[in-house]
């Protein structure tokens, strides 16, 4: 079954056939549109559609589009998607494994990399992983054993403490950027324009993603690892502490996860790309969500009498006293407050 993040539309030049798909969740965009003539147009940007059809979607996530079959399907639909409640146990070594492979399958690249690491658990767990493995993968052999971090905030920011500190601890080779307010302001214009869209948190979170980025490409650094989608499917977001049984908490994450198209992939493919950069999200690596998934929902769920606080289960698959991932440092027990 296809892997990976992907968009595409292929033509069979010998009758004029065509397909179209995009990957499992709807990290690269793609769109689809109908033109008065009945004609059917596929872009990468919705802009490029505007004076030509009469209306467009953004192509579903998971889907395929045949022109000899007409219409789309589903080509990727996991258990989780059902009404079913998953039961499977947690097994915190199994989902430690399966968040290292999905890293490591991104650490394959033949141009140079580095991670975003905002000091938080999610892009910290990414950073720590790819620095623990990158010696042995190829792309140490041609880019270097020591991993390159970038950090982006206003002067000041705890965020750039954080991050620091983790960078320490992990040894990368940590570039930290600055911006003002006014600099942000002045983005603005720029960044709806590539996003393409008004949602008023997804353009404030793209903001400082878009200006990272800019110096980054000036570094001559091609492609990033970054840590979107970990809040979705743990449940990390503050209102999931409301969550009144297991089965909605699951149902949430679901719906949130069916939505990410929409909102943070984004923010991790446009704002990147805008400078052509390439950025990579291993939390919505197809085969860690489908194990990430099938846990009891329990487990996910905020539980102060067991100790158990947001993403417990992530935080606990790698707390490894022998050899630590991360340093013991109090900014990883933040809450997320969206």
């Amino acid at each position: 079954m296809l892997d990976g993040m992907f968009s595409f539309v292929l033509l069979d030049t010998r009758d004029k056939s065509f397909i179209a798909a995009r990957d499992a969740i709807g990290v690269t965009p793609l769109y689809m549109g109908w033109g008065l003539d009945g004609s059917i147009w596929f872009a990468s940007e919705m802009k490029a559609l505007s004076d030509d059809c009469e209306r467009f979607i953004s192509f579903p996530p998971g889907h395929i589009y045949s022109s000899k079959q007409g219409g789309l399907r589903r080509w990727y639909n996991p258990p989780c998607y059902s009404e079913q409640i998953p039961s499977n146990p947690y097994d915190p070594l199994v989902l430690r494994k399966a968040f290292e492979k999905a890293v490591v399958k991104r650490l394959m690249t033949d141009v140079p990399f580095g991670v975003l690491l905002s000091g938080g658990l999610d892009s910290s767990l990414v950073a720590a992983v790819a620095s623990r493995y990158l010696a042995d993968s190829e792309a140490a052999c041609q880019w270097g054993s020591q991993l390159h971090s970038f950090c982006i905030g206003l002067e000041g920011s705890p965020d750039l403490k954080a991050a620091r500190e983790v960078a320490d601890y992990l040894g990368t080779r940590h570039h930290e950027f600055h911006f003002t307010v006014q600099e942000g302001i002045d983005a603005l214009e720029e960044v709806i324009y590539h996003i393409e869209t008004y949602d008023v948190t997804t353009i404030r979170a793209s903001t400082p993603m878009f200006l990272m980025s800019r110096k980054i490409k000036s570094l001559g650094v091609k492609m990033v690892i970054s840590g979107e989608g970990s809040d979705e499917i743990f449940g990390g977001y503050l209102y999931f502490h409301k969550a009144p049984n297991k089965e909605e908490f699951h149902q949430e994450t679901c719906r949130k996860i069916k939505a990410l198209h929409l909102y943070d992939c984004l923010r991790a493919n446009k704002s990147t790309s805008a400078w052509g950069v390439e950025a990579r999200v291993p939390f919505l690596d197809k085969e860690f969500i489908n194990t990430a998934m099938s846990i009891d929902p329990e487990w996910k769920m905020v539980r102060p009498d067991l100790g158990r606080i947001e993403k417990w289960i992530l935080r606990n698959a790698f707390d490894d006293d022998k050899q630590p991932y991360l340093p013991k440092v109090s900014h990883f027990l933040i809450m997320n407050m969206f």
